[in-house]
């Protein structure tokens, strides 16, 4: 299962109550699927495009560190409302199994120094995996990408067992080919 599949898998599972698992729950529960269906969908567009909006503003008006700081902050929500500590008790100090399933579940490609104790996390996905970007749209908002840092923190963290520092070094939303994470384990 890749990391697309697992967000949406735990949306429809109830696992994420972030707003878009009961649209997407609303929408399949329904008597006219169609039409819920298109009506949901224009209810998630317009969420994605006022995030996007939101956060191209703050782009212009706020300096790096003060956006990476503010956003980064967000990535509690998503991964409070995933239940990640729950999912990754399997792999509380034992980097190397996370690592495992990192590469076998999401296709992740994983390089670890361990003399450094930096880790690259390349998604190896051509596409944005995060559920708050409208792919339709296209447009960017690389800000979000702290949001990503602030997960990948939150995770690796949670896997460690101290603190972590994670930033990404490539990003779709950049203009990259793919997301790629550097995590600081020391």
């Amino acid at each position: 299962m890749d990391r697309k599949d697992f967000f949406k898998k735990a949306c429809l599972t109830g696992a994420c109550m972030c707003g878009f698992g009961s649209l997407v729950l609303s929408a399949k529960n329904s008597s006219e699927p169609s039409a819920l269906s298109e009506e949901e969908d224009k209810r998630l567009t317009l969420v994605q495009e006022y995030l996007v909006g939101l956060l191209l503003n703050m782009q212009e008006n706020l300096s790096e560190e003060e956006n990476r700081k503010n956003i980064k902050k967000l990535a509690q929500v998503h991964y409070k409302q995933l239940n990640m500590d729950e999912f990754l008790k399997p792999y509380e100090n034992n980097l190397d199994g996370f690592i495992g399933f990192l590469e076998k579940e999401w296709n992740w490609k994983i390089s670890y120094d361990r003399s450094s104790q930096i880790l690259i996390a390349d998604e190896n996905k051509s596409y944005c995996v995060c559920p708050m970007i409208n792919q339709k749209t296209g447009i960017k908002a690389a800000a979000l990408c702290y949001c990503s840092e602030g997960f990948a923190e939150l995770m690796f963290s949670k896997v460690i067992g101290h603190k972590v520092d994670a930033k990404v070094i490539s990003s779709i939303q950049r203009g990259n080919d793919r997301c790629k994470y550097q995590i600081e384990i020391a």
